[in-house]
């Protein structure tokens, strides 16, 4: 078994089969799509979260594994190992705990209790902790020689930092004050003075003056926090009640009134205010950070997987806009497939005002290049383009009697595809503009493999993410690229190498020799034709066949989520039928009379068979919605058309714990609060809302010097 096997389990309330198989799949090489989907007899159903859950701990066990053998190293070097200390290092895992196990033997810088020991003063330091000697000052005489200790005074105050180091690395004493931190620990923060008026602290206003309970300050307040004291316009301190904890060290280690008790109470205090609370503060601000960017973390990875999880257009043709005033509109056109067709910029807007000329160039385009739909990006002239749009396009109605649907696209991260690496690849011979309107167009068309460009950070849907721990946010937001577009599954025919890259199983380098092998030699028209590919071997086609797609290829199989190793029980249940495979998947009430005991096995279970059934009902299903258009109030155009009151329609463009950001067309979104969300307590604004959600609400309040808009979706 797994060393780490029953730790795992037990901290995650799972059993332990399930976990020691996870843990040997997750060896193997497996990915966490590949063990949810299609290993769940081994790991009795767990899902995804459950799966990274349980890979997440094991790595974090293998690198406190890794700090042990340091730790022992260091120790046994030192030669101050023993049998008790060496066991205590085996069975712990809690990384505080072991640090504190390590304090008292780590090398350190020449301390004030370092020189006093030096100078001799150990054994008065621990003369005076057994609180046994009537009159120190006399003791501390026979201390007083030419090593540097020049009278009493001076040996007394070097026993005393001797004694406060011990009290600061004395683990009972450092669990006293981390269970007062936990408790009681108010964070409070006040601005800098000499920034108090400048328009840069505006934003942080409300932490001028401000303290509250750590316990419980929120993600997003501890995070604004922290990152007004990174950019110096607060000071932060975390501290429980000086006093009452300086007291209960006292008690621990004074035992009665004496000389020798009022030197250890003032070593106490002198612990205290100088190594102890500096040290667990230091401890409790990493702590409550690290808290704060998991919390972070987790809301921007949803509102990731609900962006990548929107609702696709599909396979039409496209026209894409990139709206601007000075510079024009650049507007692009791409067939079914996403092929850049054509290409121009009009110049609808002042102050170059070409209107007439920009709709004659419009109506061309429209029917040139038979454009089924226009996605116009949501930034500069988003809703003064879309007004351009619809009236031209009214215009054309009347002549055509027909025209395209008309949607409104979210521009993040845009400009960063535009000028990557990915982006001059697959246009090197266009500008920045162009590439940017290309993908506003093809985002439309598949969000998922549109976004998949782009570095996550920069899609715009994230709270606080460049102030949280970078490594930790790149591996969820990797692993929540993976889980989605493993989740919907991908045309492998018509995949980028960049949407590849994130199957199961492949990465960068076998996504680029599938797409070679594409170009060489045509479509792929069977799964088994990946073994061909140059490099992707067994176990590369074993994690990622299930999650490609065939459309129209030989087996009707290869477009669904079933996988390889299971055709062979569709083929037995069709073969039990009297039909083809083909005739089976088509067969709706065939596929009802099917009974899957049946086909049990010693490897093959019930939840492999129902997903087996799950696909054949509906083979190569999307599990994506639908995507519905949306318009913006029509007279309401900039955050001074605002008036509290007005009930407007808007968008779900971001959710936080505090609340969601809506655009309501005004080039600046406006905030309904958590609280504002419904008529009832809301905890998690994701139980309520959802990213891309049209919605209604209420206008509470307009400051146009902050361009803060307060929003409500109360009773609306």
């Amino acid at each position: 078994m797994n060393k780490f096997t029953k730790i795992i389990a037990k901290a995650l309330q799972l059993p332990k089969q399930g976990v020691e198989n996870t843990l040997t799949l997750l060896e193997e090489g497996c990915t966490i799509p590949f063990i949810a989907r299609y290993r769940k007899e081994r790991t009795g159903n767990l899902d995804e979260v459950q799966i990274t859950q349980i890979s997440d701990m094991n790595l974090r066990f293998k690198e406190l594994e890794k700090r042990k053998e340091t730790v022992t190293k260091t120790i046994t070097e030192a030669g101050k190992m023993t049998p008790d200390l060496q066991q205590r290092i085996a069975d712990c895992w809690e990384a505080t705990e072991l640090e504190d196990i390590y304090l008292p033997f780590k090398p350190r810088r020449r301390t004030r209790a370092q020189v006093a020991r030096e100078q001799g003063l150990e054994p008065l330091a621990q003369l005076i902790m057994l609180q046994r000697e009537h009159n120190p000052e006399q003791a501390a005489r026979r201390f007083v020689k030419g090593n540097g200790v020049a009278s009493t005074e001076q040996a007394l105050a070097g026993a005393k930092d001797i004694i406060a180091e011990q009290v600061s690395e004395n683990e009972q004493s450092r669990n006293l004050l981390r269970g007062a931190f936990r408790r009681e620990a108010v964070i409070t923060s006040k601005v800098i003075k000499a920034k108090k008026d400048s328009d840069e602290a505006q934003k942080y206003r409300n932490y001028f003056d401000f303290s509250e309970p750590l316990r419980r300050c929120t993600s997003h307040r501890l995070l604004a926090i922290r990152r007004g004291e990174t950019e110096g316009i607060l000071r932060v301190s975390i501290s429980p009640d000086d006093e009452t904890c300086i007291n209960k060290l006292k008690r621990q280690y004074v035992r009665f009134s004496s000389a020798c008790g009022r030197l250890i109470e003032e070593a106490v205090e002198d612990s205290y205010k100088r190594l102890l609370k500096p040290s667990i503060e230091n401890e409790f601000a990493a702590l409550s950070k690290e808290k704060a960017d998991d919390e972070a973390i987790r809301v921007f990875a949803e509102n990731l997987r609900q962006l990548l999880l929107s609702a696709p257009l599909g396979q039409k043709r496209v026209m894409g806009i990139d709206p601007g005033f000075r510079t024009g509109c650049k507007v692009v056109c791409l067939d079914a497939q996403g092929n850049l067709l054509h290409h121009e910029a009009i110049f609808p807007h002042p102050p170059v005002a070409r209107r007439m000329q920009a709709m004659t160039a419009f109506e061309r385009m429209v029917r040139d290049y038979q454009i089924e739909a226009v996605a116009i990006g949501n930034g500069t002239a988003s809703r003064e383009t879309h007004t351009f749009v619809q009236e031209t396009l009214e215009s054309q109605d009347q002549k055509t009697g027909s025209q395209p649907a008309v949607f409104v696209v979210s521009e993040d991260g845009a400009s960063v595809y535009s000028a990557s690496k990915v982006a001059r690849e697959e246009f090197p011979d266009e500008d920045v503009t162009v590439r940017g309107a290309v993908s506003i167009a093809r985002r439309l068309m598949d969000p998922l493999a549109e976004l998949v460009k782009i570095d996550p950070k920069s899609i715009g849907v994230g709270q606080y993410q460049h102030d949280v721990d970078q490594a930790k946010l790149k591996h969820t937001l990797d692993l929540t690229v993976e889980s989605c577009v493993n989740r919907v599954g991908v045309n492998l025919n018509t995949a980028s190498q960049h949407l590849l890259a994130y199957v199961s199983g492949l990465g960068p380098a076998l996504a680029k020799n599938i797409v070679e092998y594409r170009k060489e030699h045509g479509p792929f028209t069977s799964r088994t034709q990946l073994k061909k590919v140059s490099r992707l071997g067994p176990a590369a086609y074993q994690q990622c066949a299930g999650f490609l797609r065939i459309p129209g290829a030989h087996n009707p199989l290869d477009n669904t989520a079933v996988h390889p190793e299971s055709y062979f029980l569709v083929e037995h249940m069709a073969k039990d039928c009297g039909c083809s495979v083909a005739a089976l998947i088509a067969d709706k009430r065939a596929q009802k009379e099917i009974d899957i005991h049946k086909y049990v096995t010693e490897n093959v279970g019930i939840p492999t068979l129902t997903d087996v059934m799950a696909e054949m009902e509906k083979p190569g299903r999307d599990p994506r919605e639908q995507l519905e258009a949306f318009e913006f109030a029509p007279d309401i155009k900039d955050i001074e058309d605002l008036e509290e009151g007005m009930v407007l329609p808007g968008i779900i463009t971001n959710i936080t714990n505090f609340g969601a950001f809506v655009d309501i067309g005004v080039h600046q979104d406006g905030l309904v609060h958590v609280s504002q969300l419904a008529d009832r307590f809301v905890k998690d604004p994701n139980d309520v809302v959802r990213l891309h959600q049209h919605v209604r609400v209420r206008v509470t309040e307009v400051d146009l010097r902050r361009k803060r808009i307060s929003l409500s979706m109360k009773g609306v």
